[in-house]
This record gives C-alpha cells, sequence and structure tokens, in this order.
C-alpha cells in the first residue's frame, strides 16, 4: 500500500491541523540485558538435557504500520497507526 510523504494531522502541541512528515517507525536492537531476554534465556535455553534451542514462533505476515508524524512549527513527534493490516508499505512523494 502507498502512502504519500506528508499528511494533514492534528498536532495536540500546537492545538492546530499541520501538514506533517510521514516516516515509517522501526523497531531498535534489543539489550542483551533486558529483563525480558534474560527470563527468555532461562525459559528456553537452560535446563536439564532435552531440547536446548529455542524453536520460532511464526511471526504473522501482514501488520498494521506505524509511522511518526513530525509537526513542522513545534518539532513534535507523534505516532500515527494506520488501522489497515498491509503487507508492504511504501512511502511516495
Amino acid at each position: 500500500m502507498k502512502f504519500p510523504k506528508e499528511i494533514k494531522l492534528y498536532c495536540k502541541h500546537c492545538k492546530k491541523h499541520t501538514v506533517q512528515k510521514l516516516k515509517q517507525f522501526k523497531t531498535g536492537v534489543a539489550r542483551a540485558s533486558s529483563i525480558g531476554q534474560r527470563k527468555f534465556i532461562l525459559k528456553n535455553k537452560k535446563g536439564y538435557g532435552g531440547k536446548g534451542e529455542y524453536i520460532g514462533i511464526k511471526k504473522k505476515q501482514t501488520k498494521k504500520p506505524t509511522f511518526i508524524a513530525t509537526c513542522p512549527i513545534c518539532n513534535k513527534k507523534q505516532y500515527f497507526v494506520v488501522p489497515k493490516k498491509v503487507k508492504k508499505v511504501e512511502i511516495i512523494s
């Protein structure tokens, strides 16, 4: 699905409708020492014999695309989630 580079959205900080730039949100690298990762290792990778490795869960093929909208006046960023599940996302000019 194709999305425009700029879209008119409401800015909560300026309290106005402004034309905001869209950028697709991408998750950063997970920390190795976070509590969730430590619990995952304890549960799946350690133990008394048996399967030592974790067998991964299949990921969903389609997701709701998340964008970061930036206000040109106050430079505040907000999340903009498209309510439709999409396989491929393209930002067009």
